[in-house]
């Protein structure tokens, strides 16, 4: 798994990669309460938005870390967001998505980097 500054994780197989919020990303948030998700078949840039993710607290822009076109949304999630707040690294991803530009995964921060970035 790998990570971005803005809190968002990648977890690439192959050429898919399953994107979500992080933990901290999700207590910072408060409880969501609603998801906006992209279109499936939508390109999307590293870097720009890609979900909206509304909480008690706020509503927050999630960016996606790596490029390509959008394969799959949560379904789970969108009928029922509170997954986010339960497990925002597993059952609570947002997006999967065919990667057009592999070679960003590495610009990403790993584990060790991520935690350096919280504490």
């Amino acid at each position: 798994m790998k990570f971005s500054d803005s809190h968002e994780w990648v977890l690439a197989e192959g050429d898919i990669a399953t994107i979500g919020i992080t933990a901290h990303a999700q207590k910072e948030l408060g409880e969501v309460v609603y998801v906006q998700f992209p279109e499936v078949g939508q390109n999307v840039e590293a870097g720009k938005e890609a979900v909206v993710v509304e909480s008690t607290k706020a509503a927050a822009d999630i960016y996606t870390p790596v490029s390509g076109t959008v394969t799959a949304i949560n379904e789970a999630v969108k009928n029922d967001p509170s997954l986010l707040n339960a497990s925002p690294e597993k059952e609570g991803w947002l997006i999967k998505i065919a990667l057009s530009n592999p070679s960003e995964l590495d610009t990403l921060l790993d584990h060790q980097q991520y935690l350096g970035l919280i504490s």
